[in-house]
């Protein structure tokens, strides 16, 4: 995020506008670096019902939980936000793993 101030050094909308949009194409990157992994997981897991793990699934929401806290953003708005984005990977990974079937 070259030549993007830090939220605290910005003065005027146009640099907090031009930060949120810098920061969310990183974002946007990242997430398609997770789904990257969401391909590898579809290809290396042996059976479907290994997609969906409750247990992976729970420690992940507490995970971006805890990091938002100690963050200090939100820990509902991150679990909230987790929520989606696991239930949106693991329909992501099953469908790349019914595609190689």
């Amino acid at each position: 995020m070259t030549d993007i101030l830090a939220p605290d050094a910005c003065t005027t909308m146009t640099e907090v506008r031009a930060g949120v949009d810098a920061t969310d194409r990183a974002i946007g990157a990242l997430l398609a670096t997770r789904f990257g992994y969401m391909r590898a997981a579809a290809r290396i897991k042996p059976a479907r019902a290994a997609v969906r793990d409750e247990a992976r699934k729970a420690e992940v929401i507490a995970n971006a939980a805890a990091d938002a806290r100690g963050g200090g953003w939100p820990e509902d708005v991150a679990a909230d936000l987790w929520e989606t984005l696991v239930e949106a990977s693991i329909a992501y990974e099953m469908a790349h793993f019914d595609a190689k079937v």
